[in-house]
């Protein structure tokens, strides 16, 4: 006969302990997204710019996987708020150096806008979630 034990199964996924983790997983699917998107425009232009684009979506969409599980360490939040601003320093180059980096055919590029502000926000939420988790 079987005897009756209790299987404490843990999960794989675990959900943010703080209202900034939600804003954090927010920004960093609507940049993943949105560069997605932009990949379309931006293989006009080089496709090396669009697989570029590609992976940097899949970074932000693979970090926030990887953020909702078991396997998220403490000092990803650095790797996180490293890779949003490398991710925003990686549009001037590219684009131009000054304000002009946010316009293309003489018009605000929506999407340039809400990518970075978002990186932005995430990188500034990944600092406060290593900040406030304290040593781990």
């Amino acid at each position: 006969m079987c005897a009756n034990r209790t299987i404490r199964e843990e999960s794989l996924f675990d959900r943010p302990s703080s209202p900034v983790g939600y804003v954090a997983i927010i920004m960093a699917v609507v940049t993943g997204v949105l560069h997605l998107i932009a990949s379309t425009n931006a293989i006009e232009m080089s496709l090396v710019l669009a697989v570029l684009f590609i992976l940097n979506g899949l970074g932000f969409i693979g970090g926030t996987i990887l953020y909702v599980t078991r396997y998220w360490k403490r000092w990803l939040f650095l790797v996180a708020a490293l890779y949003a601003v490398v991710t925003i320093l990686a549009l001037f180059p590219v684009q131009g150096w000054g304000m002009e980096a946010f316009y293309m055919d003489g018009s605000l590029n929506p999407i340039a806008v809400v990518t970075k502000a978002a990186e932005a926000i995430l990188a500034i939420c990944a600092l406060y979630l290593y900040a406030a988790t304290g040593e781990q």
